[in-house]
């Protein structure tokens, strides 16, 4: 598959290219149903009106989630603070800093950023763990590490959607990248 490079697009009108269209309906049952009409009750009603954290509150609403946790990065202390703000507004909010347990990173022969001092190691499965004692219906993650992201989805019982995607030199922009010819011509060479 290469459906990036494809310029029709004509599955947007409901051709079924790979031919499987009736064997990947049936995957869809039960609670990838009511995650499918709400996000696309979300889509429907608000497209192009609202924010990610709104459509995150919406979507939380329209699936009647009643505790939310945050796995957010240390770096990102002061937006997740606010994000716990308004979420909690609507929502009873559960937050897991990254550093979490304080592990050392000597403890698993982590590389350091700083070789001559003590250096906690970020915790995706700790934060995961806490957040399945609090049963939280849905997790957000703010800024996690590549890497540390997929562990903590891999390891959290409840669906995970992603709110900031950590890129300290574009300003957790990723996408600055690909809209930037400086950054275009830097990644191609």
């Amino acid at each position: 598959m290469k459906c990036a490079s494809c310029t029709k697009k004509d599955c947007f009108n409901g051709k079924d290219c790979v031919e499987i269209r009736e064997e990947i309906k049936e995957l869809y049952s039960g609670r990838e149903i009511d995650l499918l009409k709400s996000s696309s009750a979300i889509e429907a009603r608000y497209y192009m009106q609202k924010t990610r954290i709104e459509e995150v509150i919406l979507f939380s609403k329209e699936m009647n989630y009643k505790k939310i946790g945050l796995a957010f990065c240390v770096g990102l202390e002061q937006e997740s603070h606010m994000i716990q703000e308004l979420f909690k507004k609507h929502f009873k909010i559960h937050s897991v800093c990254c550093k979490v347990c304080g592990i050392n990173k000597v403890d698993f022969e982590l590389e350091q950023i700083d070789k001559n001092g003590y250096e906690a190691m970020c915790n995706p499965l700790g934060q995961a763990s806490i957040l399945n004692e609090k049963n939280t219906d849905l997790n957000i993650i703010i800024g996690l590490c590549i890497g540390h992201d997929i562990l903590f989805t891999n390891h959290s019982n409840a669906p995970v959607t992603t709110l900031v995607v950590k890129d300290r030199v574009l300003a957790h922009n990723p996408l600055g990248a690909v809209y930037s010819k400086y950054y275009q011509n830097k990644l191609t060479q």
